[in-house]
């Protein structure tokens, strides 16, 4: 009789699940590799997202800020206009107290002896190239002059008063034309005058200004 053997032999099966062995160890070594791949990348995709999420928590909180400030514009602007508003008044209220006691202590200045207008050194310098004679007269006697009247309305101002002649009211008018404090100044048709009693009467000239004070 014919014996035939169809199991396999010890070294087919020990073969057999060797080769089972190795491909669970693989298959088991691809899944834990992937896990910890998807944990550092979920880790990673966690930190990304806080990240963002402290960003986006910053910037809130500037808006929230810029909001609070931006609320109380129309009020603060409102409020600022008002303060500027009485700056001006009280700098205004200021000049008119000093302005008019400064261009009348120009004017003594201005017939003063030894003294003259307060000029701009570079305009007066370039007047004076120009024309030699746009200049004042150190040596003139301001008592050859007499003021009767100064009248100042919106700062143009009326000055009238006596001369011992022509040059006299042509240097007073120079020295203010050349003086800081004053500009466009007018001379008005003047006229003679007697001041005076018997054989001490003096020839005079009565003449009459407009000139703008600036302050």
């Amino acid at each position: 009789m014919i014996r035939v053997n169809l199991l396999p032999n010890a070294n087919e099966r020990r073969g057999t699940a060797d080769g089972n062995q190795s491909w669970v160890l693989l298959v088991m070594a691809v899944v834990v590799f992937e896990t910890v791949g998807l944990f550092f990348f979920h880790q990673t995709q966690f930190d990304a997202l806080a990240l963002v999420a402290g960003k986006v928590a910053e910037l809130e909180t500037q808006v929230t800020a810029i909001n609070e400030l931006v609320k109380n514009h129309d009020q603060l602007k409102q409020a600022l206009g008002v303060m500027r508003a009485r700056q001006d008044a009280i700098n205004k209220l200021n000049l008119a107290r000093k302005g008019p006691t400064s261009v009348m202590l120009e004017l003594s200045h201005v017939l003063t002896k030894g003294k003259g207008p307060t000029v701009d050194t570079e305009r007066f310098e370039k007047a004076k190239q120009e024309n030699p004679l746009a200049v004042f007269n150190d040596g003139w006697d301001p008592r050859r002059v007499w003021l009767m009247k100064y009248a100042e309305e919106h700062r143009v101002v009326t000055i009238e008063g006596l001369a011992r002649d022509g040059g006299d009211v042509y240097e007073f008018a120079q020295r203010l034309k050349l003086s800081r404090y004053f500009e466009n100044v007018k001379l008005k048709e003047g006229s003679q005058d007697l001041s005076g009693e018997g054989a001490k009467k003096i020839e005079m000239i009565k003449f009459a200004l407009e000139v703008k004070v600036k302050y």
